[in-house]
């Protein structure tokens, strides 16, 4: 062992309770920091947030939309095409516009300071943690950051307009008319690009459990069933009741817990070649 990192032990087993509150205390301090550094430029660029991001999916000149404009000519398949979005969107209540604009800018604000909201979570945590734990969860902060933007990212250009065509054009009679509140639809798209970034932290989560032991390849091999009905349970409750929306939030996860399970597979096979070396 090196002797700093000695040092470092030493004064981590050092630390009292309280110290070890003061530090916590520091690392949610800069973690709010951050995130309302990012949501005041979200809230000053509302041209930009809310006027082409946030309200894009409900326009049919948004990027998902003409993508699949463009697959419909190249099979021939019309119905693929959207050219209408029969909704309006209101504003029912005096401060709703302002309170979802602030709303809207938060979650940018918390979107975009992930990375370093995770990185000052996982300063606080490593110190108690052994070297080979240490070594093992190298690049802990890139693979968590990488699989949350692309959460957001899926969740964003796939399942929000899919989601909003599907609602925009559900209609329980012709002489009803969809006029949505703001506040149903900043949430809605909220909830959907939230939860599939948290969603798509599955293959870190088993790598994590695997590393700690309390969970291996052959108990999510066992368990792959029941692991696929509470996905599709988890897609139905955050997706409209629309089978497409729950298929195409359904398939990634299945997916990432597929990769999870040969992540497991590799720890196994690290650890016990790591043990067989230490015996001989």
């Amino acid at each position: 062992m090196a002797l700093d990192q000695y040092r470092e032990e030493e004064e981590d087993e050092g630390m009292s309770f309280l110290d070890h509150l003061e530090q916590l205390r520091w690392h949610l301090l800069r973690s709010v920091a951050a995130i309302l550094i990012f949501t005041i430029i979200a809230f000053l660029a509302k041209s930009i947030v809310f006027g082409q991001i946030i309200l894009g999916p409900s326009r049919v000149d948004f990027f998902t939309y003409r993508m699949l404009c463009q697959l419909a000519e190249i099979f021939n398949t019309p119905v693929l095409c959207i050219t209408e979005l029969p909704f309006i969107l209101q504003s029912r209540q005096m401060t709703g516009q302002f309170s979802m604009h602030i709303t809207s800018s938060l979650v940018v604000g918390i979107i975009a300071s992930f990375p370093y909201i995770f990185w000052e979570v996982w300063r606080f945590i490593s110190p108690g943690l052994y070297a080979k734990e240490r070594q093992a969860a190298r690049g802990a902060v890139f693979f968590v950051s990488l699989l949350f933007f692309l959460g957001t990212l899926f969740g964003y250009y796939i399942l929000t307009p899919i989601s909003v065509n599907f609602l925009a054009n559900y209609q329980l009679d012709p002489t009803i008319s969809n006029e949505f509140d703001i506040t149903s639809y900043v949430g809605t798209l909220s909830m959907l690009v939230l939860a599939s970034a948290i969603m798509f932290q599955l293959p870190m989560v088993i790598y994590f459990l695997s590393m700690s032991g309390l969970v291996s390849a052959a108990m999510l091999k066992t368990y792959r069933r029941h692991s696929i009905i509470v996905i599709l349970i988890l897609a139905a409750v955050i997706t409209p009741p629309d089978v497409i929306s729950q298929i195409l939030i359904a398939m990634p996860i299945l997916v990432l817990y597929e990769a999870g399970i040969q992540i497991a597979k590799r720890l196994e096979k690290k650890r016990a070649k790591e043990a067989l070396e230490d015996n001989v």
